[in-house]
Formats: C-alpha cells, sequence, structure tokens
C-alpha cells in the first residue's frame, strides 16, 4: 500500500472538541482508526484520538475512489480525513459518546501508515496479562483508560504548578547526580569515569538540596522530582519514582498543613468534581495506632480496635493471659451484622491470614439468636465473656475477631485483619475520599537487625523541643514535629519541621550511632552549612504517583506511569537492565565478576 502525507491538511480539531455547534463546519481531523464497520453501501469509521472518539462516514455520495479507499482501512492505521460535520437522524444518536449527535461525512481520505493486528485490543478494561500490556507499552498508553490517567496526571500536576506558584514558591531543580549518604533504602550508584573508583548516587529524595535552598534563602521552593531507591517493589512502589516536593522557611506545622489542606481540597474540586471538607482530621501516632493498628489508618469504614486486656487479664485461657503478662494485650474488632456469613471456613482462613503478620491465631465470637458460637468460651468464665460482651457492645449477629501478642504484632496482624475483613465482605465505600494527618511520629525506632536505633523519617527531622534532652537517655520516647497526609489508608505524603542548628544535628547522628567523624564525613557539608545562619524551616513531599493512582481508581501505580518497571525493577519493553559492553566498562574502571557468576550458578 502506498501511503500518503498531510501536505496541504493541517488538523482544525481534535476529535471531541465536534458537536452539534459545528454543524455544516468542513473539518480536518487526524488519528487512528478504532473500528470499521462496512454495512453494504455504508462505511463507518470510529477515529480516535487522545480527546476520545468521532464517528466518520462513507457512502454512496462519497467521491468513489475515497470510499474504496476507506473499505481498506483496519484497526490502528493513521489516517487524515477532512469532511463536513452533519447532525445525526434522532434514531441514531448515541448518548454513550460524547460526540454522540454528529458524524464527519468524510470528503478527503489520506492513510498515513499502516498497521498490523496488534497483540491485544485498543480499549477500555481489557482482560490481559501486565506482561504483555507492559511489553507492548506504547499499545497500551493508547488505550482511553490509560489516556485518561495520563491526562489526569498532567492536570494534577499543571494544577499543582499554578498553586504553589500563586503562594508564592519558586520551582528550583537540584541534581540528580548526586553523594551517597546510605541512610534509608539503597541508593543506585552511578560510576564517575573522570574520578575513578568513585560514584555519584541517584537522589531518594531532594531533602538536603532544598534545606540547603532555605539557608540561601529561597523562602519557599517547589519541584516534580524524580527520585530513586533501590527497594523491594509493590503495587504502589517503583524503583523511580516523582514527589511533589516543597520546602517552607519561617513556618510552623500548622502553616504547612493549612497550605497543603488548600491544596488538595483545590485538586480535588478541580479534576474530580469532589468536594473535600478542611480541616482534615488530626491523629496523634499513639491514637492512630490504638485504633487502628497503623499510622496510615483507612477511615472509610469502622472496626476500630477495642482493647479487652482488662477483661482477660486473669483468666485460665493461657493465649491471654500470658500475653498480657509479657507485656503485650489483647485487641479486638467487632464485624457487626455479619455473623451469619462467619462460617467455619471463613473464620479459619481469616485465622490462617493473620498468622502471615507474625500472629500465633485468631480467638473468634460470634453472637447468635441461641447464645454464643466460639471455640474460647470454654475457657472463660461466664463473668469473663460478659465482660468481653460488655466492653465490646456485641450484640446478635456480631461477630468478634481477637488477637492476643505483643503490641506490635497485634497491631500489625489485627490491622490487616481488619483491612482484609473490609475487602472480603465489601465495607469500603469506594466514592469516599477521607483525608487525615498523623502527628506527634517517634523520632527513632529500634532495628534490631542492626541492633541500633534508626529515624522513623529522616535523620533531619526536628525532636519536639522538650524531648531534646531524652536523646540520650532514652531515645525512644523522642517524638517528632513530624506529619504524615493520609487517604483511604494510604500515605500519600509526609514531612517535618527540620533540625537547623550543628549542635543538635550532631547529637542526633549520635543517636542513630554514628561517631562524630562518620558524621562529619558523610553529612558535613549540611552541618558546616548550618553555620551561616541556617532560619526554621519544613516541608512536605507527595508521592505524585499515588496520589494520581488514588483519583484515578486505579489500584497500581503501574497504571499512573506511562513507562513503569515490573516487580524484578526491569522494563520488559525495552530489557533494561542490560549489560554493557567491555569498553563502557573500561572507560569506567568497572569489571563485572561476581555478578556473572552468581546469574550462572542460578541458571
Amino acid at each position: 500500500m502506498q501511503f500518503e502525507t498531510m501536505a496541504g491538511l493541517k488538523r482544525t480539531h481534535m476529535c471531541t472538541e465536534l458537536s452539534a455547534k459545528n454543524q455544516g463546519e468542513t473539518v480536518t481531523l487526524t488519528g487512528w482508526v478504532a473500528r470499521n464497520r462496512k454495512l453494504g453501501g455504508v462505511n463507518f469509521v470510529t477515529l480516535r484520538d487522545r480527546t476520545g472518539i468521532v464517528q466518520l462516514s462513507f457512502n454512496d455520495e462519497s467521491d468513489r475512489a475515497i470510499f474504496e479507499k476507506a473499505e481498506q482501512l483496519k484497526s490502528e492505521y493513521v489516517i487524515a480525513v477532512q469532511g463536513t460535520v452533519l447532525l445525526r437522524t434522532p434514531e441514531n444518536i448515541n448518548p454513550q459518546m460524547k460526540t454522540g449527535e454528529i458524524e464527519v461525512f468524510v470528503t478527503e481520505l489520506r492513510i498515513l501508515n499502516g498497521a498490523e493486528t496488534t497483540p491485544f485490543y485498543i480499549e477500555e478494561d481489557i482482560d490481559t496479562n501486565d506482561a504483555l500490556r507492559l511489553k507492548y507499552r506504547y499499545l497500551d498508553l493508547r488505550r482511553p483508560d490509560m489516556q485518561r490517567n495520563m491526562i489526569l496526571r498532567h492536570k494534577i500536576t499543571k494544577l499543582a504548578r499554578d498553586y504553589f506558584d500563586k503562594n508564592g514558591f519558586l520551582e528550583l531543580e537540584t541534581p540528580m547526580l548526586t553523594k551517597s549518604t546510605p541512610e534509608g533504602a539503597r541508593d543506585y550508584l552511578v560510576p564517575s569515569r573522570v574520578h575513578p573508583g568513585s560514584f555519584y548516587a541517584l537522589p531518594q529524595s531532594p531533602q538536603l538540596y532544598k534545606q540547603l535552598l532555605m539557608l540561601a534563602g529561597y523562602d519557599r521552593y517547589f519541584q516534580v522530582a524524580r527520585c530513586f531507591r533501590d527497594e523491594d517493589l509493590r503495587a504502589d512502589r517503583q524503583p523511580e519514582f516523582t514527589q511533589l516536593d516543597m520546602e517552607l522557611s519561617f513556618a510552623d506545622i500548622d502553616t504547612i498543613i493549612e497550605l497543603n489542606e488548600g491544596f488538595l481540597k483545590k485538586i480535588f474540586e478541580e479534576v474530580l468534581d469532589v468536594k473535600v471538607e478542611t480541616p482534615f482530621l488530626r491523629l496523634p501516632y499513639s491514637e492512630a495506632m490504638d485504633r487502628f493498628g497503623s499510622d496510615k489508618p483507612d477511615t472509610r469504614f469502622g472496626m476500630e480496635f477495642i482493647d479487652i486486656s482488662d477483661a482477660v487479664k486473669d483468666c485460665d485461657f493461657k493465649v491471654f493471659s500470658g500475653a498480657i503478662e509479657q507485656g503485650g494485650s489483647v485487641r479486638c474488632i467487632v464485624v457487626e451484622g455479619l455473623g451469619e456469613k462467619m462460617t467455619r471456613k471463613t473464620l479459619d482462613s481469616l485465622g490462617e491470614y493473620v498468622k502471615t503478620y507474625r500472629a500465633k491465631g485468631m480467638a473468634w465470637i460470634v453472637v447468635e439468636d441461641g447464645g454464643l458460637r466460639s471455640q474460647i468460651t470454654k475457657f472463660l468464665s461466664e463473668s469473663e465473656v460478659q465482660a468481653i460482651l460488655n466492653k465490646t457492645q456485641a450484640k446478635v449477629g456480631d461477630a468478634i475477631l481477637i488477637i492476643a501478642d505483643t503490641n506490635q504484632v497485634v497491631y500489625d496482624a489485627l490491622g490487616n485483619l481488619r483491612l482484609e475483613v473490609a475487602r472480603r465482605f465489601d465495607l469500603i465505600d469506594k466514592n469516599k475520599f477521607n483525608f487525615l494527618w498523623v502527628t506527634d511520629f517517634p523520632l527513632l525506632e529500634y532495628d534490631e537487625d542492626e541492633n541500633r536505633y534508626v529515624a522513623k523519617h529522616h535523620p533531619f527531622t526536628h525532636p519536639v523541643d522538650e524531648d531534646i534532652d531524652k536523646l540520650e537517655t532514652a531515645p525512644g520516647e523522642v517524638r517528632a514535629k513530624a506529619y504524615d497526609i493520609i487517604l483511604n489508608g494510604t500515605e500519600i505524603g509526609g514531612g517535618s519541621l527540620r533540625i537547623f542548628h550543628t549542635d543538635l544535628q550532631e547529637k542526633m547522628f549520635k543517636a542513630l550511632g554514628f561517631t562524630k567523624e562518620e558524621a562529619w564525613e558523610r553529612f558535613g557539608f549540611l552541618m558546616e552549612a548550618f553555620k551561616y545562619g541556617t532560619p526554621p524551616h519544613g516541608g512536605l513531599a507527595y508521592g505524585l504517583d499515588r496520589l494520581v493512582m488514588i483519583m484515578a481508581g486505579c489500584d497500581s501505580i503501574r497504571d499512573v506511569i506511562p513507562f513503569p518497571k515490573v516487580q524484578t525493577a526491569a522494563e520488559i519493553m525495552n530489557g533494561s537492565p542490560s549489560e554493557v559492553d567491555k569498553k563502557q566498562l573500561d572507560e569506567l574502571f568497572i569489571a563485572v565478576t561476581a555478578a556473572k557468576e552468581e546469574s550462572e550458578q542460578k541458571g
């Protein structure tokens, strides 16, 4: 087939810009053939561009050469057409199409390129595996639902830039090649050709640079920043991702929170037409854990934790009393009105589910018309059972699901059990958007593997003033001036006020197990900078991919990133990561040996 050019034609409209108001106009459109229906002496071609679809018509009034050319059109052919906008007859109006009132009668058709049969249909909600979609990502991105996701991402980013510009922020870029400062996730390293044996690191965040910008006097900064972390992947995590990053000088926590509530209110109302009520709920970390077992609680449904430790602390059931004696607790959730659905098979499967989170099992009590159904009441006195019922306020038709263990295991297992029950029994309103702030985080948490304290957020988070003296005596009790923004059980952003004095930063590094020499070797440039008049400052960073994922109603950030990686951090489409030429390695003074041997052994 001889393909043509667009010489002499210039697109006048995108497909869905046309409506009944354009009746009688001559228009030029370009795009892909979505469908070609041949009905005797009439051809209807559905043309698609990134805005949507419009119907093209060819009939016995068409030029014969144009009509014959239209018969050759196949799915995904690239074409340009010129024609007249006509109103459809009332019986042919398609209310499911944005352009369903009109069609374009084609007077000129040019086939710009052909297309082979695609490995999957270019349509919404296709039932095909992710690997195939990612191998042909350029085709997957043509699908209407994927294009809506990318357009949504653009709109959110554009609104963010406008909002922060209006609020006095400067968009400033920070380096992509920086210094490795291991503390947190693993760095992606980049070898230096001109400094043999030395490496840059790709930034895990712009954290240190944005703090230095505050010191430099740029008191409100923001950036749509690319970040990199070499860590295990999951549905809402990628090795390279995008942060909407900001930092403010001379600002307190309330200022930062109010600014960001205004931002979220704006984008939800303008992009999704969803009214957001502010201010958002604020939950201290300790309360969030006690009520939901999570520092990112989903508050779209109930089933909050109930501590029944006092009711069973002296019981003969050692699973309960033993956990309490060891400093743990016994907590439960009440599943209201679903007792009949809590069959033994269901309860056993939930018991197995919590073992994933280190719980030894799950106890349960189902309140029925004829009494209680349970595997544990025989080990409890009548008064202890009654105390549980009083504490939980459980009524006929309810089920009480109980975990006993250390507090950390109870929080983890019961918190995830709460989410699993909500998912299984469809208790979550998917149309609801529940925001909240979690505040007053612990500054540090103890890492059993490393046998030391590590930063809960990062090492530059400012402790609560009255807790500073505890950095040396009781580091586990120190609270942070930190805050996370949670949406529907997902952390979409987090931030803190920052340390801005050299001596306090040194104390923080000491609490983290660094010697003074190690701290200055890794972060000396920052602590040196603090000596030259650093203002108090703080900030916040959103995971832009996660925010877009939730707003788009997707389950994975891969659906809102144009070219994502799979779980092995590989890109199926282009085959990266890949081996490189020996010449390239020699220029970087790198020899690859162990990796090859390990790969061969695995093979």
